[in-house]
């Protein structure tokens, strides 16, 4: 997920990441490499045994693990992982990678076309035109893209977090063309900027672990807390003016942020406990993105003559970005990463593209070919997956990804 359809951390930072010990003199763990690559006794990397293992494969062998550990940087399979069919694996484990930095190709489509007539009604004067674009709703998926930028950058997901990068800087530039207009309060501009300067910096150190974990901390407790805050209150604000217009539910979900914070860092919170709060901020802004679409669709439900606004292509795009990192999610058993998702590719590009359907705006050919495209390209990652895997079934493959292993 990227910009405000993305899709995607934990506070608990992890030791630094695996693929780091290549780059600094500390000596490899037994939780790496398989016993008989160490001297007997002695904690010494024995080399010829070592040429058995490439230090690529090692990287990428990815474990199951439950949802709540998804924040995890690259989980390790413990001890050596014999597949036959090594070289397939590997290929798809790149292919993924592939797959996941393409979806900045779509996402970036998508969000040109607001940055360029925005630029031209600020060139022509017309600063009124730029007050039909809601600032707080780009602000929201700004914060989404951030706390999933943290996310993928803990991971190590260097193509995911590009995607999010993207997300994050061509959002920006909106909020400021919007700033611009006066459509924008001068003071939450100039917050925003600071929060978006200091967030990207942070996760470039982070990423190359020169970061102080302390600091780090701050951060993800910071977006952990303003986004448990934000969700609530865009989930009400959804059905107003069915319900009253208020803003206690994002007031209580901030409240209850800072407690489960506080009690995380001051020991009063089970392991369990404390891996939930950790998974709190990706949870959110994946949440946070995933009811994108159901607003959408509670609109299109209310005013049915809205849904001929909508544009094809930007839906048509929205499935494919989205598409295109359901593959690595899955490969690398990313619950979190992979419920986004599929349910941005399902729920918003491809549910909207029914609705257009249904409602004579597009043709039945467009129609045929995004399900077919679809369909096709769902079940040939669950194959696939299941393939590389060596697994008889594509149900132990979800079975993995759902519950770990």
């Amino acid at each position: 997920m990227a910009d405000s359809l993305s899709l995607p951390i934990a506070p608990i930072a992890a030791n630094y990441d695996h693929s780091s010990l290549l780059s600094r003199n500390s000596a490899f763990s037994s939780r790496l490499l398989p016993s008989k690559c160490f001297s007997s006794g002695k904690n010494k990397l024995n080399l010829s045994s070592l040429g058995q293992y490439s230090f690529h494969s090692l990287h990428h062998r990815v474990a199951p693990i439950c949802a709540l550990d998804s924040d995890v940087p690259h989980p390790l399979h413990k001890g050596s992982v014999d597949f036959k069919s090594k070289k397939s694996y590997e290929q798809w484990d790149s292919l993924t990678s592939t797959f996941s930095g393409a979806a900045n190709i779509p996402f970036l489509l998508l969000q040109l076309p607001q940055i360029i007539l925005n630029a031209r009604n600020l060139l022509a004067g017309n600063k009124t035109a730029l007050l039909a674009v809601p600032w707080l709703g780009m602000l929201t998926g700004l914060l989404g893209n951030l706390s999933l930028l943290s996310y993928f950058a803990k991971k190590k997901e260097k193509e995911a977090a590009v995607v999010q990068t993207l997300g994050v800087l061509s959002t920006y530039v909106v909020i400021s063309q919007l700033a611009m207009a006066e459509a924008m309060p001068l003071p939450h501009f100039m917050a925003t900027s600071v929060v978006v300067g200091s967030g990207l910096i942070l996760n470039v150190l982070n990423y190359y672990n020169i970061l102080n974990r302390r600091i780090w901390q701050i951060w993800e407790d910071f977006i952990t807390v303003g986004g448990l805050s934000v969700l609530p209150q865009i989930m009400w604000s959804t059905f107003v003016p069915y319900i009253p217009n208020s803003i206690l539910p994002g007031a209580i979900a901030f409240i209850l942020a800072v407690a489960a914070v506080t009690m995380a860092h001051t020991g009063k919170l089970s392991e369990k406990g404390v891996k939930f709060v950790g998974a709190i901020s990706g949870w959110t802004a994946t949440l946070l993105f995933m009811w994108m679409p159901v607003s959408q669709m509670w609109t299109n439900f209310l005013n049915p003559d809205n849904i001929k606004g909508l544009s094809a292509i930007s839906m048509l795009l929205a499935m494919t970005g989205n598409g295109l990192m359901i593959p690595r999610a899955l490969f690398i058993r990313d619950f979190m990463w992979f419920t986004g998702s599929t349910w941005g590719t399902v729920s918003y590009g491809y549910a909207n593209i029914v609705c257009l359907y249904i409602f004579n705006s597009i043709g039945r050919e467009f129609f045929i070919a995004a399900t077919v495209g679809l369909i096709s390209w769902l079940g040939i990652t669950l194959w696939r997956d299941t393939v590389v895997h060596e697994y008889e079934s594509p149900i132990r493959t979800l079975k993995e990804l759902v519950f770990g292993s």
